[in-house]
């Protein structure tokens, strides 16, 4: 059985972003995925710093200075055989509570300790207004997921206009990622 995380982020517990995740996470489950299920929003994450004359300890250690919830959460991750990663759009990128995990996750992996390289991922970005900002969200996120080695194996876009037919195709996705996870990916990269 293969572990997945699923870290996501939107305020609204009842809204866009929340059902395009209870959808994908139902799939994830139904083909047999142990999910561990990461809301940001209801985390202790401080911002990055920017310690060490900007560069920060993290580079030389791979671990944040700031003690809050962030290491437990790191370490998930590390831990999971593929993330999800969900996050509601603000201004064309992620939520704030997401740019303060992503900014201090870049740091400790990216550089020093690659636990999250060759990860295979699926980004999902939610938007309840016009939906022009979901593409540079996920363009966003995945320039970070880049700086650490991790794959993206979908991005699939959530707006207001699409919703009534993407939402409910999210558990055919969530079933279709847990099923590529535990038996091999074929596309090339």
């Amino acid at each position: 059985m293969k572990k997945v995380a699923v870290i996501w982020s939107s305020p609204n517990k009842d809204g866009l972003t929340a059902s395009a995740k209870s959808q994908f996470v139902s799939g994830l489950k139904e083909a047999g995925a142990e999910v561990t299920e990461i809301q940001l929003n209801k985390k202790k994450i401080d911002h990055c710093r920017a310690c060490g004359d900007g560069w920060g300890t993290c580079r030389l250690n791979g671990a944040c200075v700031i003690q809050d919830d962030f290491a437990e959460i790191y370490q998930t991750l590390a831990e999971a055989d593929g993330i999800v990663w969900i996050s509601a759009v603000y201004w064309s990128d992620m939520t704030e509570a997401f740019k303060a995990f992503f900014d201090r996750l870049r740091r400790c992996d990216a550089i020093k300790n690659h636990l999250l390289a060759d990860k295979r991922c699926v980004l999902i970005a939610c938007a309840g207004g016009t939906g022009r900002g979901t593409l540079e969200c996920m363009t966003q996120f995945e320039r970070g997921l880049t700086h650490m080695g991790m794959r993206v194996y979908d991005r699939i876009s959530v707006v207001r206009y699409n919703a009534g037919y993407i939402v409910p195709a999210l558990a055919n996705a969530g079933r279709t990622y847990a099923e590529t996870l535990e038996t091999g990916f074929d596309m090339y990269y």
